[in-house]
């Protein structure tokens, strides 16, 4: 077993990320390095999202070097994608944010005539980059939720926060005898792994980060990243109420193999074997309070073959909740395929049928309910009314581009429960109380849309709507339909 410990989680993570880049900013090796080169890994495959246009989720992610030249800039907001600090350039600042203002607006809220709730929300979030040669750099990024409306109960900090400290790292990096290597310490988004497992949670106000370390190793067809993290706890304030979550842990290592472009007659495929550990000293689960630990040896199996596209995962889960043993499966397959021929509208058609287990949550003995460590539930419902645990669906869709930078998507989903003892279960884990008391398998049919409109490079529009059909698992539970709908306008530099 690997293990891992990281001072992140016992220290502000500014200073103690300060202090570590202080100490690494002069390596031996570091004058035999070539000015910040090219990643010998491919870049959209090390685990730190895709990046188009330019942007990135996150925007770390980017680099703007090639801002330094006037004459590839547009307006201002090129200008401040690279603030040279010394006559040489080689240390300069990038700075970037984002607006973002939301609607959102939902029917029989939680499916059981709790009335009609409408969110008002606004996200601002600003970040600067500072490279300090080609191989230390500084992160920071503060971020700003609101909402208001109709029937919002109570935001979490996730939704509603004054101001938080959202990511505050060094990273340290450089290559040697022929490797890419590199360290990052302190607050930071990780979404290394299938998305359904990690995500930053776009969907929310304010993202997800975690605490800790990250250091990998990688060579043009291989790699390797291990990571050590406790999450953030969100308070509604200012930046002093966001606490390192000191009762969980998240570490382990993720893997990559880039398969040769000559399998399968031309492909760009990529094998992510994984092997994680999450520990939590208080879960709730079923109604009791237990300390869990929680392994995750899979792999992720994705990219393109010819105008095939697909995302599949098994991951296999096990260890202990409160002294019983679990015993969990994930599978993941989503797949698409762009027509040939030049038909209108560039139409792609695809399915997504995923499992993952359910079981022993009221029975007792083994533990055989899957659970996702912080992964992207809008994945399965817009509204947020599933996740994968005990849970089976077969979904349809197709994507079409009737318009320059306007892309649809519609999907019609099947869902149903795994195991039938088990509840059906939410995205924050919680259960549709007494789900788990009525016999059945179908938890419900669902319609869905998302429109994307990409106005300008840094101007979009996103709209997505949702018909959820409730089937006999809810319905004998009490639970009705619903409709979802939201739109957002999102500026960023």
């Amino acid at each position: 077993m690997v293990r891992f410990s990281c001072a992140a989680t016992r220290r502000p993570v500014a200073v103690s990320a300060l202090t570590l880049a202080t100490l690494l900013v002069t390596p031996a090796w570091a004058d035999d390095m070539p000015a910040e080169p090219a990643s010998l890994y491919p870049a959209d495959a090390v685990g730190e999202g895709s990046v188009s246009g330019g942007y990135a989720l996150s925007r770390w992610a980017e680099d703007w070097r090639g801002k330094a030249d006037p004459a590839q800039r547009d307006d201002l907001f090129d200008r401040l994608k690279y603030l040279p600090l010394d006559d040489d350039g080689d240390i300069y600042l990038t700075l970037s944010g984002e607006a973002r203002v939301r609607v959102n607006y939902t029917t029989n809220l939680n499916l059981r005539n709790a009335g009609s709730q409408r969110q008002d929300i606004n996200r601002l979030v600003g970040g600067a980059d500072l490279h300090v040669g080609p191989h230390l750099r500084f992160y920071g990024e503060i971020a700003h939720g609101g909402m208001s409306g109709d029937n919002i109960g109570t935001p979490s900090g996730s939704l509603r926060n004054d101001l938080v400290l959202l990511q505050s790292f060094a990273e340290l990096k450089g290559r040697v005898a022929g490797m890419d290597l590199g360290l990052r310490y302190g607050r930071q988004e990780f979404t290394d792994g299938p998305n359904l497992l990690t995500s930053q949670r776009d969907n929310n106000t304010i993202r997800y980060a975690l605490n800790g370390v990250r250091a990998w190793a990688r060579t043009g067809s291989l790699r390797i990243d291990a990571f050590d993290f406790k999450p953030t706890a969100l308070g509604n304030g200012g930046i002093d109420d966001d606490k390192v979550e000191q009762g969980r842990r998240f570490s382990g290592f993720t893997t990559g193999i880039r398969i040769p472009e000559t399998a399968l007659g031309g492909s760009e495929l990529y094998l992510d074997p994984f092997f994680w550990r999450l520990r939590t000293s208080e879960a709730l689960w079923g109604g009791v309070t237990g300390r869990v630990e929680r392994f995750y040896a899979g792999a992720r199996l994705w990219g393109e073959v010819g105008p095939v596209n697909l995302d599949w995962t098994v991951n296999h889960q096990f260890g202990d909740f409160d002294g019983r043993d679990i015993s969990a499966w994930q599978l993941f397959f989503n797949q698409s395929y762009k027509l040939p021929g030049d038909l209108p509208m560039g139409p792609r058609i695809g399915f997504h049928a995923d499992y993952a287990s359910g079981g022993g949550t009221f029975e007792g003995g083994t533990l055989k309910a899957a659970y996702a460590p912080f992964g992207n539930n809008i994945y399965y419902s817009y509204q947020l009314c599933m996740t994968p645990t005990n849970l089976k669906t077969l979904a349809p869709s197709l994507t079409l581009s009737p318009l320059k930078g306007v892309k649809a998507t519609m999907e019609y989903q099947f869902a149903w429960r795994a195991d039938e003892n088990d509840a059906v279960y939410r995205a924050n884990k919680s259960i549709f109380a007494g789900t788990q008391s009525v016999p059945g398998h179908k938890i419900g049919e669902s319609i869905r849309a998302q429109i994307t409109w990409s106005i300008t490079p840094r101007l979009s529009f996103v709209g997505r709507y949702e018909h959820l059909d409730a089937g006999p698992v809810l319905s004998r539970a009490g639970y009705g339909n619903s409709d979802y709908l939201a739109g957002w306008l999102s500026f960023r530099f």
